[in-house]
């Protein structure tokens, strides 16, 4: 039976091997990655300009975990929200490869890279989704591997 609260979503059925999600754009602010540090990443590269200017980095750059999160957003919004999802179950592969500066814009894609159902839970699917995100550079940012747990509308098949 089709749980009611999703029935109008996309089920594990409906998804497909190599689907390409359009993640939209964000544009990253100085005000976002000094909110985001202050709370959560209070490293001197995400707050202070002088230090982030000596640093490695050469100026004030988003934390890893802020691209992360503004990336999952964009997933929500433009994928998960219209699927029947459960839930995250972790990710793997996780890279970060140029950094985020101020006034960046990025984006990407993410691709169902895997698709199974669950082998103890056979109503539920798996669901594997490789991130690509980008600048407005094109220069690659962040990749990941994302598992979902999604709803199987035919829990006999």
């Amino acid at each position: 039976m089709t749980n009611p609260v999703t029935a109008d979503r996309r089920h594990f059925e409906d998804l497909q091997l190599g689907e390409v999600i359009e993640l939209g754009q964000t544009k990253v602010s100085k005000q976002m990655i000094l909110e985001f540090a202050r709370e959560f990443d209070p490293l001197p590269f995400h707050l202070d300009e002088k230090a982030a200017k000596a640093s490695l980095l050469g100026g004030l750059a988003s934390s890893g975990w802020q691209t992360g999160a503004l990336s999952l957003r964009m997933l929500v919004d433009n994928f998960l929200g219209k699927i029947a999802s459960a839930g995250g179950l972790g990710f793997t592969d996780l890279k970060w490869k140029t950094p985020v500066m101020v006034d960046d814009t990025i984006g990407g894609l993410a691709t169902i890279s895997e698709l199974r159902r669950s082998k103890t839970h056979p109503h539920w699917g798996i669901v594997g989704i490789d991130f690509d995100i980008r600048n407005q550079k094109n220069q690659q940012v962040m990749t990941l591997r994302l598992a979902n747990l999604v709803d199987v509308r035919e829990r006999a098949a």
